[in-house]
């Protein structure tokens, strides 16, 4: 009998996180870390064979932690992916009186994806970061006149009383998760793939130049963004998303062009896409 795969992920158990990772790769051996970025060390070390962890939400955007991990690190890859439907609880201890709440803990991501809520029920409640959904829900549980938002599972684990669902401010409230690995995977015949890139900023037509690369040879970008490269102001790497795999001929090709003409260069991973 082979032995289990073992997954990392952001935990501790009852993440939104570990809910990817046990859909992700059913039946493995799950190791929750307290960052995205701890969680990565471990698989990059030898000591899992996979981690799992969010890459952008469809309301805040890409998670900075991940990407910047994909950017800087070498000796890891994107070998698959997995879009989550998130459904956000307001939560408190059994018995509380919601009314003398005095703070509300969640993790960042989830504070943002719950503005407007909390602007229009809790104006004047202070809300405070945790490292993740499920320690919020642990420290409101031991911490008098708090509440927590979290998934339902952190509820069930610790014991919470769920006091409203489904607070996120958008119904269609989704987070896209990468499984990562230290070395890639082959083509499925619907692959995609996610790349890095700078190019000069003082000379025009740089980037239009490079995005030609792939409308030229009739291949479709599903995502393109940029943020700061982290050494001068103004200076950004562009994160594309494109559909086929990197050892597809046009893709090859395309990749090997961007690559000629860029001052950084990186690709993620080629992976199968997400069927749902």
């Amino acid at each position: 009998m082979a032995d289990k795969l073992r997954v990392t992920y952001l935990g501790p158990p009852g993440t939104n996180s570990e809910v990817a990772a046990l859909q992700a790769i059913p039946g493995a051996e799950l190791s929750p870390h307290p960052t995205v970025t701890a969680a990565v060390r471990a698989m990059e070390s030898g000591a899992a064979d996979h981690a799992v962890v969010a890459i952008e939400n469809s309301l805040q955007g890409t998670v900075t932690d991940t990407v910047d991990l994909l950017v800087h690190d070498e000796g890891i890859a994107i070998c698959g992916e997995l879009v989550l439907a998130i459904e956000h609880c307001l939560m408190t201890q059994p018995g509380a009186d919601l009314a003398k709440v005095s703070v509300i803990y969640s993790h960042p991501q989830s504070l943002g994806q719950c503005r407007h809520y909390l602007e229009t029920h809790f104006p004047s409640v202070r809300t405070e970061a945790a490292l993740s959904n499920s320690e919020a829900v642990a420290v409101m549980m031991r911490t008098e006149r708090s509440a927590a938002i979290g998934p339902l599972r952190a509820a069930e684990i610790y014991g919470a009383r769920i006091v409203e669902r489904g607070i996120e401010d958008a119904r269609n409230n989704k987070t896209r998760f990468v499984v990562l690995a230290r070395e890639g995977v082959p083509p499925t015949g619907r692959d995609k793939t996610s790349l890095a890139f700078a190019v000069a900023h003082d000379r025009p037509g740089t980037l239009v130049s490079v995005l030609h690369e792939f409308s030229d040879r009739q291949i479709n970008m599903t995502k393109i963004e940029s943020r700061p490269s982290g050494e001068e102001l103004g200076v950004y790497i562009f994160l594309i998303d494109i559909e086929g795999h990197r050892d597809d001929l046009l893709v090859a090709q395309a990749l090997a062009a961007v690559k000629e003409q860029a001052d950084f260069f990186k690709v993620f991973g080629s992976y199968p896409v997400w069927s749902g």
